[in-house]
């Protein structure tokens, strides 16, 4: 008798979505899907607003990385006032917002780490649902929920001094930024209290990894096996080929590790990236042009960025890196829960960058702003949390925003994601006859681990439920579970 689940919503993510699993009449998974129920509309909702007002108008797509939103649309509008692409800016305009950036990255991994994803690492993917939250992660490790709380404090402070608010802040304009950093707002992320200095946020970021590595090896099988396909890999690099968050060209590679996009100028991203539109979703399908819909799809995210990143520039990231690099003797990792041992380095590296450039002077100088010669289209990319956000605009000559166009991570992560519940329902649910909490929560968990943003790419409101359904062949429904 065939069935069909729907786990609905998706939890411990940003924003809604659901699967649905069909099974044939032999309860094997015959088909799954992840489904983005919310709609979208801030590529039409900005059109025909001015554009200095986008960098703080886009932001409301999310307020969990409004950050990465808000540079991202900068970057564009750099672009159009006649300031460059990255390398235009002042000093301080640009290490500004690189500091508001790693603010960001460090207080979003944090963020994810210990209050969403560890529940299931440290309590299992099949324990109770009442046991897998932050409430109990705090009652069994009281030191580790203490670390992701300083942690996280941490970097929305980073976030206030740069931005001026801790969400959908005004840092940012086009051209530059609107303030520097003064000598007490540096002192005071430098060293401040004990807990909330720049040198116990490398340390508390070394903990981290040293919590995860102690987990893999001792469950390195799960870590290895729970979701793993070859896929292609795309990320911005700086020009040398080394990790870099703000700024860069694109790169590409394949699960060998050959590069299929090689290091272009994202201001062209147009000519190297397509998006597919199915009916059973609101959020596309980037694919890279050259390849096609079946074989030119890829990953953004940390694992992509450390398999496309040669080097790792602060020192302490590297050794992480050069060490996180043996497990696949150099090659592509295509494991999806390495993910998080990803993440966790590129946290380190965001603190071990905060630290270097609150010991910049250049921060404290009074050169805001660029201008130069005025452009009708700019692009932005950056690579937010979640991986590789591309931002693009069209101004008319009355300053009104005519196009926008927006590629947000979560949506370049798409098409894995769909393969992973694809991968994870058919080794846990095909063949079953009764839905579990674990099965479904095993699903969850690989969608998780892309940290995905879904109301970054999509837009909606109301109540959502969790609500499981089991049809037979002829869609009739026999069971239902709600909550």
């Amino acid at each position: 008798m065939g069935r069909k689940i729907t786990i609905e919503p998706v939890t411990r993510v940003e924003g809604h979505g659901k699967v649905t699993i069909h099974l044939d009449d032999n309860g094997e998974v015959a088909q799954s899907r992840l489904h983005i129920v919310e709609f979208r509309g801030f590529e039409r909702f900005v059109q025909g607003r001015p554009y200095w007002e986008v960098p703080v108008l886009v932001q409301r797509l999310c307020g969990i990385c409004p950050v990465s939103h808000h540079i991202a649309a900068a970057k564009a509008l750099d672009v159009v006032v006649g300031a460059g692409t990255g390398d235009g800016l002042t000093p301080v305009a640009e290490k500004m917002r690189r500091l508001m950036h790693y603010g960001q990255i460090f207080q979003s991994h944090t963020l994810h780490f210990f209050y969403l994803a560890s529940p299931d690492l440290l309590f299992g993917y099949d324990a109770a649902p009442e046991k897998r939250n932050v409430i109990n992660i705090a009652e069994a490790n009281k030191e580790l929920a203490v670390q992701a709380i300083m942690m996280r404090k941490y970097g929305q402070e980073v976030i206030l001094a740069t931005a001026g608010k801790k969400i959908h802040g005004t840092g940012a304009i086009p051209g530059g930024v609107n303030k520097n950093l003064s000598i007490h707002e540096r002192d005071a992320l430098l060293h401040g209290e004990p807990q909330l200095s720049a040198d116990k946020m490398v340390e508390l970021s070394q903990s981290a990894l040293e919590f995860f590595k102690d987990y893999y090896k001792k469950n390195k099988s799960f870590i290895d096996n729970f979701s793993r396909f070859d896929s292609n890999y795309l990320s911005l690099v700086r020009k040398d080929g080394a990790l870099d968050l703000y700024h860069g060209v694109l790169r590409a590679v394949n699960s060998e590790g050959k590069k299929i996009l090689n290091d272009v100028d994202y201001q062209d991203y147009l000519e190297y990236i397509r998006e597919d539109v199915r009916s059973w979703t609101y959020m596309k399908f980037p694919y890279l042009t050259h390849l096609g819909k079946d074989q030119g799809w890829y990953r953004v995210g940390p694992l992509a960025r450390l398999n496309t990143a040669d080097f790792i520039p602060t020192a302490l990231a590297q050794k992480e890196f050069e060490e996180y690099k043996k497990n696949t003797f150099g090659s592509p990792n295509n494991m999806c829960m390495h993910t998080h041992w990803a993440r966790l380095i590129e946290t380190l590296h965001a603190a071990e960058m905060i630290r270097d450039l609150l010991n910049d002077s250049d921060l404290q100088k009074e050169n805001l702003v660029t201008t130069g010669t005025r452009q009708g289209r700019g692009v932005g990319v950056i690579e937010a949390p979640r991986g590789t956000l591309f931002h693009e605009y069209e101004v008319n000559n009355d300053d009104q925003i005519t196009k926008c166009n927006l590629i947000v991570s979560t949506t370049n992560n798409n098409e894995p994601m769909n393969r992973g519940v694809n991968h994870v329902a058919k080794a846990f649910m095909s063949g079953k006859k009764e839905i579990t909490e674990s099965m479904m929560n095993a699903v969850e968990v690989v969608i998780r681990a892309y940290d995905p943003c879904l109301s970054c790419a999509t837009h909606a409101y109301g109540e959502m439920p969790l609500e499981i359904s089991l049809y037979d062949s002829k869609e009739n429904v026999i069971e239902q579970k709600r909550k």
